[in-house]
Parts: C-alpha cells; sequence; structure tokens
C-alpha cells in the first residue's frame, strides 16, 4: 500500500514537471518569435522611412505587425532609423520585443 501511494507522488511530480517544462518551453519559442516580428517590422519602417517603400513608416511597421499576430506599442524615428515595440500575449500574459533598423553608421 505504502509503495503504491509513493508511485502515485512520483507520477504526479513528474507530471507537474513535464507541464512546467512544457510552458517554459512555449514562452521560449514565444518570445523568440515575438523578437523576429520586432526586427520585421522595424526593417518595414526604416524601409518606408527611406523612400524604399511607400507608405507611412509607423503605419507598415503595424501592417507587418498585424499579420504576424502582435501589435506596435510604440514606433519611433530618428531620421532613417526606426526604433520598434511589439507586444503580443501568451498564455494570458503579456510579451514584448523590441528592435531598431536602418542604414548603417557612417565612417567616423
Amino acid at each position: 500500500m505504502a509503495g503504491s501511494a509513493i508511485a502515485v507522488g512520483v507520477a504526479g511530480a513528474a507530471a507537474v514537471l513535464m507541464l512546467g517544462l512544457a510552458a517554459a518551453g512555449g514562452a521560449a519559442a514565444e518570445s523568440q518569435r515575438l523578437a523576429g516580428v520586432a526586427d520585421a517590422a522595424a526593417l518595414a519602417a526604416a524601409d518606408a522611412a527611406s523612400g524604399a517603400i511607400a507608405g507611412d513608416p509607423c503605419a507598415r511597421a503595424a501592417e507587418v505587425a498585424g499579420a504576424q499576430r502582435a501589435s506596435v506599442t510604440a514606433c519611433a524615428l530618428d531620421g532613417l532609423i526606426a526604433a520598434i515595440t511589439v507586444s503580443s500575449t501568451f498564455a494570458g500574459l503579456a510579451a514584448e520585443a523590441r528592435a531598431r533598423a536602418g542604414p548603417p553608421p557612417g565612417p567616423g
């Protein structure tokens, strides 16, 4: 009887550990996905700021982010450099990522 109680306890602990690891893995994957969304949105904004594509830079960033289930929460332009912050939710929790894009610095 005592052996079966221990077995149930070990099985329960293993199940809780597996769920925790799955949640942590999912959160890590979402973080990487959102970083990619921020990069793509910043590149779209920088392209629009440089005239490579038509449209408002922040609107272009929002378009790219929206297509990937995220939203732009901040958009700042400094000349041709775009700084973008995107957000999304994972398991009911807010997640956020930032990215900058633009031409490389000149020789200095």
